[in-house]
């Protein structure tokens, strides 16, 4: 068994040499249609989905991160770049500074409750 991401595993699920058993995500992947999600297979309530983010030092003036925003998302609304990224599993989300600061706190807290939940602790070797 192996978790993948989609861009790793899609061209080996789609020459035949894996068989794709469920996607993490909440939603079924459209460049795998017939996959069903971990919590349609199964594990209700089972949703993990991994992302990217342009991140600017802490104290990076309004402006400055209001002009990277505005040119990253026309950027991610071309419809070659949205073409390119869907054949490769990826679904574009072009948020703003605000929403991407809501899901980053989201998903400390999630995870936090999910390492707490485990009892789980940093181990460092030196």
């Amino acid at each position: 068994m192996y978790f993948g991401t989609v861009l790793s595993t899609l061209p080996v699920v789609k020459n035949g040499r894996v068989r794709a058993l469920a996607v993490t995500t909440a939603m079924r992947n459209p460049a795998l249609p017939d996959v069903p999600t971990v919590s349609a297979a199964g594990v209700p309530g089972y949703g993990f989905s991994g992302w990217h983010a342009v991140l600017a030092p802490a104290r990076t003036p309004r402006e400055i991160t209001t002009l990277l925003n505005r040119e990253i998302v026309a950027l991610l609304q071309a419809p070659e770049v949205r073409e390119r990224l869907a054949a490769e599993g990826s679904t574009v989300v072009a948020s703003t500074p605000d929403q991407l600061t809501a899901h980053l706190r989201q998903e400390i807290a999630k995870w936090n409750n999910v390492v707490k939940q485990a009892n789980s602790r940093l181990e460092t070797t030196r």
